[in-house]
């Protein structure tokens, strides 16, 4: 099924090096992901355009109504993520069936972002890596990770939540000594920004110096 009606370039004459950026909720991910841009990589965030193409896409939006009820979508047409996440966090199915209907999309809007890429390397953040085994369509894949407590008092500080509500959503998601095991490479975020930065590009130079 087309969700987006876009048509893809071809012609390329080297795929570039698919890289798979994962971490739990208060893991540093999104940070890591700023700072591999920095170093001049191009990453696709795959979690931010589902967000998007969940509002863009109107065979998405009668996919998702048609399990979920018109109320998943407000007033103004908009995705209603808290009525969503309430949905589906209680029922593991409908979870599986909402990451069913939204990944294929995500995977069509990626594949037509890597057909404009020059890089050798590029990388695609998701949360899901592992979960919905993304990782084996990529060359390699990278984990963020860090303490529990540290992860918890993050998401306390961000998002203002309680402590058994950060650690009820931890006790959901994959659990992280099933991550370590399965990734290629991985960065422990329990220290600085500035650590964080450093041990990033140390990262960045193993995966070069293995993969090309």
């Amino acid at each position: 099924m087309k969700f987006l009606g876009i048509k893809i370039m071809e012609g390329k004459s080297e795929r570039p090096k698919l890289i798979g950026l994962t971490g739990g909720i208060g893991s540093g991910k999104s940070t890591v992901a700023r700072i591999i841009v920095e170093n001049g990589y191009a990453v696709y965030y795959s979690d931010v355009r589902a967000k998007e193409l969940v509002n863009e896409s109107e065979i998405l939006r009668k996919e998702i109504t048609s399990f979920l009820g018109e109320k998943a979508y407000d007033e103004k047409g908009f995705y209603d993520t808290k009525y969503v996440s309430g949905k589906v966090f209680a029922d593991s199915e409908l979870l599986k069936k909402l990451n069913q209907t939204i990944h294929p999309a995500v995977k069509e809007d990626f594949e037509y972002w890597k057909s404009l890429q020059h890089s050798k390397i590029i990388f695609k953040e998701t949360a899901l890596l592992f979960e919905l085994e993304i990782d084996k369509q990529c060359d390699n894949s990278l984990l963020v990770t860090a303490e529990d407590n540290l992860r918890i008092k993050r998401v306390m500080d961000r998002d203002c939540k309680t402590y058994r509500e950060v650690q009820t959503i931890l006790e959901k998601q994959m659990p992280e000594k099933d991550k370590i095991r399965k990734a290629d490479f991985i960065i422990y975020n329990n220290s600085t920004l500035v650590d964080l930065k450093l041990e990033t590009v140390k990262i960045l130079e193993k995966i070069l110096n293995k993969i090309l």
